[in-house]
């Protein structure tokens, strides 16, 4: 009887083995166990089950302990961040301060509004970074499938996913561009992916106290849809920074760096008038490739230095006599294609004007040498 029972379990074993060998589907089962490995250690949560649609949204989630960016990286803005702080960041990290009543819920939806560069994004990482919330980069390339009903499926796995992450926050950058105005020029898809979005988000299975925020940024508030406005109650405008925000602006991206000690900040951020916190970023780059170039135009000339000298106040006003804001660049680019539009529709007409303009400069020329000769 033992006989029998151990090659029955030997037999058993062989053929389990041998099935397992011929499943045509075991490179891509082994290769699926992995990526649950992987997502269970980018979420930082190895005990929570995911489904196949909340596998593809896990793909962009961002731990915190990863994100570098915090409210002090930021600089100016100094009224914004305090409001964010008791708004956003307190209900997510003390949740029993706001557990009480329907007034002290935690927001279910932030704007961040501003022109270009001004660090919309930035303030959403910090955000995350500062209440220890899990940030959900939420990427509308992700949630398209050519599949009929995916989309929607998908749109459902960014809600439950980030329900079972608590804290949790869902971003979405450039949100016109998925959640703009609802036009009946709009593809099926689209439209029910929007709508599915907005059911979730404040539908009857919500759960009110659920540590879920949605952040959103955009350049364009005015294309937004008026549900998603009401859904977003608390907006911040992130406009453009004063003279002694830039100061700060540069402060923080400069520090760290080999700069001298007598730098002006006041005075270099007076002339940068009109300059977002992403225009000075840029700034601060192309004058740290002044004391590179020195010590390579030593280094032909015979002169070795062990090190670059550090960034000094006229490299910044170097650099800035050759560097052009974000606005003034789109003007001039807007400009340009007037431009070539204008000369590819009326060609002729302005070489015509051209060449006439031609013959009278030179002929004006012609009489004046005649008129000059005895």
């Amino acid at each position: 009887m033992l006989l029998y029972a151990a090659s029955a379990a030997l037999s058993c074993l062989v053929l389990f083995v041998g099935l397992r060998q011929l499943d045509p589907n075991r490179e891509a089962s082994k290769k699926a166990l992995e990526h649950k490995k992987e997502i269970a250690k980018r979420l930082g949560r190895p005990l929570i089950q995911t489904n196949p649609y909340e596998d593809v949204i896990a793909c962009d989630v961002i731990n915190p302990d990863h994100i570098d960016v915090e409210f002090g990286s930021i600089g100016g803005l100094e009224s914004i961040k305090e409001a964010l702080f008791e708004l956003v960041i307190l209900p997510l990290k003390r949740p029993d301060l706001f557990s009480h009543g329907k007034l002290l819920g935690p927001q279910k939806g932030v704007l961040l509004y501003g022109p270009p560069g001004t660090g919309k994004t930035m303030l959403a990482k910090a955000i995350a970074k500062e209440s220890g919330a899990v940030f959900i980069n939420v990427r509308i390339s992700n949630l398209m499938s050519k599949w009929f009903g995916d989309a929607q499926k998908l749109v459902a796995a960014v809600f439950s996913l980030a329900h079972k992450l608590q804290p949790a926050i869902t971003f979405i950058d450039e949100v016109d561009s998925f959640l703009g105005q609802r036009r009946t020029t709009d593809h099926e898809a689209l439209l029910n992916m929007k709508t599915e979005f907005m059911a979730l988000w404040d539908g009857f299975t919500t759960d009110q106290n659920a540590r879920v925020m949605v952040l959103a940024a955009t350049n364009r508030p005015s294309e937004l849809d008026e549900a998603i406005l009401r859904r977003l109650p608390q907006s911040f405008e992130i406009g453009m920074p004063d003279q002694s925000e830039r100061a700060e602006i540069l402060k923080v991206i400069l520090k760290g760096e080999r700069v001298e000690d007598n730098i002006d900040f006041g005075h270099i951020a007076a002339l940068c008038e009109g300059y977002t916190g992403s225009d000075l970023f840029d700034l601060c780059k192309k004058a740290a490739y002044f004391p590179i170039r020195e010590l390579l135009d030593d280094e032909k000339k015979g002169k070795r230095s062990p090190a670059s000298r550090p960034l000094s106040e006229l490299d910044l006003a170097k650099a800035l006599a050759t560097s052009r804001k974000t606005k003034v660049a789109a003007n001039e680019y807007g400009g340009l294609n007037l431009r070539v539009q204008g000369e590819s529709g009326d060609y002729q007409i302005q070489a015509a004007i051209n060449e006439f303009s031609k013959l009278v400069v030179s002929h004006m020329v012609n009489l004046q040498s005649d008129s000059q000769d005895p």
